[in-house]
């Protein structure tokens, strides 16, 4: 979505904010989410804000529904709205075994009466999918219990509506929670709508939320944190590609290889390679998402140069590729070699600077091999040293893990 001129509008362009609270997600008598929290910092931002255009809007609130079919009329209304619509949702993912469906759990869900009290996963994605492209963002701040989370597994990821920009992450059900208070994902987004003058893209604020939330290990976040490189404006606007997302895999598309890669995969000029590369990833191909992506990178880098924003990008995208693959090692020397070449030609505060520290720093934390961490952590603290707005939690706890990983912890 795009911030439009004010002055500009007509009432066939009005805009929709809607923010849906489903039931708390409690685990030993912990919160692990609560959406009420949640809804009351988001209805603390302007709307203007939330939307990332100055519209006329309308923004509505569901928090303690019951009836599914309530949320649906709203959600329905919603989706009818002919401008920029943003749906956000916090709660409990459950299943419903008899159904076979994924639901949103809302106030007095139980596990008994999941079909009758909870909203199915699935209206969200029908009334979202007719939408124009570019129009539409969800943002999902989610925790799956134990009976959803094996059907995520499943299902390789959550499915979301085609049309829209999903962005978010589903915890799953072995965190033990914290305070009832504003879930780090939701607060660190909200934070950086705060912090910069300049509105962020979602796929942005999405990465800084990921990198900063200090998520459990496990975590699915959609989309990946930060690594594809984000299609043009022309692009989200429904150009030439939708963007990419993570846990629903778009239609494969043709690509153009560089002659001496010799991967199998069909050839058509023009296209571009990222969001193949991704549904192989997607999909659990992961070494063949490595191969044809390496071969790309090698292709840039003989045609633009190892220094080049092209080669950074596509350093990027192997970076998540690695995540999505599980070797976080891997994953977090590209990120940091990533950073580094942003580094070297943008200021430290620029968005894609932080970005690439933030997926250094997500992927370094998922690291067991204390060997792996102990020799990526050095790199690490200097690439995160140099970054004048980084918040400074997320270097003092790096400076302690690295510290208790050389034997040497901490006195303060």
């Amino acid at each position: 979505m795009h911030i439009d001129e004010p002055g500009q509008h007509s009432s066939q362009q009005r805009g929709h904010v809607l923010l849906i609270a489903g039931d708390a997600a409690v685990r030993r008598r912990a919160v692990q989410v609560a959406p009420s929290a949640n809804l009351a910092a988001l209805g603390l931002v302007p709307v203007s804000v939330l939307l990332n255009s100055h519209a006329p809007s309308d923004t509505t609130y569901l928090d303690g529904a019951r009836d599914p079919n309530t949320v649906l009329m709203r959600l329905r209304a919603a989706a009818a709205t002919p401008g920029p619509l943003l749906v956000y949702l916090s709660g409990r993912l459950t299943f419903d075994r008899r159904g076979r469906d994924l639901h949103l759990a809302l106030a007095g869900s139980t596990a008994s009466t999941v079909r009758y009290t909870a909203l199915p996963w699935e209206w969200l994605v029908t009334e979202l999918r007719p939408r124009p492209a570019g129009l539409t963002t969800v943002v999902l701040d989610l925790v799956a219990d134990k009976a959803a989370w094996p059907v995520l597994a499943e299902l390789g990821g959550l499915p979301v509506p085609a049309a829209a920009e999903t962005y978010g992450v589903v915890i799953p059900p072995a965190f033990t929670g914290g305070e009832n208070t504003v879930s780090s994902y939701t607060r660190h987004w909200i934070d950086q709508l705060r912090r910069n003058p300049t509105r962020p893209t979602g796929v942005q604020l999405h990465a800084f939320a990921v990198g900063a939330a200090a998520l459990p290990p496990g975590t699915l976040t959609l989309p990946a944190t930060r690594a594809l490189s984000a299609p043009s404006e022309h692009q989200q606007r429904g150009g030439v590609e939708e963007p990419v997302r993570s846990a629903h895999p778009v239609q494969a598309a043709a690509v153009v290889v560089p002659a001496r890669a010799q991967a199998p995969v069909p050839a058509a000029p023009g296209r571009d390679p990222r969001p193949h590369i991704h549904a192989l990833a997607t999909s659990g191909r992961h070494h063949e998402a490595a191969t044809l992506a390496q071969a790309w990178e090698q292709h840039v880098l003989q045609v633009h140069g190892y220094m080049s924003p092209e080669a950074t990008e596509w350093a990027e995208i192997r970076a998540d590729l690695a995540r999505m693959a599980g070797n976080y090692r891997s994953a977090t020397q590209l990120w940091i070699g990533a950073g580094r070449s942003r580094l070297a030609r943008q200021s430290p505060d620029a968005p894609e600077v932080l970005a690439a520290a933030a997926g250094a720093l997500y992927c370094w934390t998922q690291l067991k091999d204390e060997a792996a961490a102990r020799e990526a952590g050095l790199e690490l603290l200097r690439l995160l040293d140099a970054l004048p707005s980084l918040e400074p939690r997320l270097l003092r706890l790096t400076r302690q893990r690295l510290e208790v990983l050389n034997g040497t912890p901490s006195q303060c």
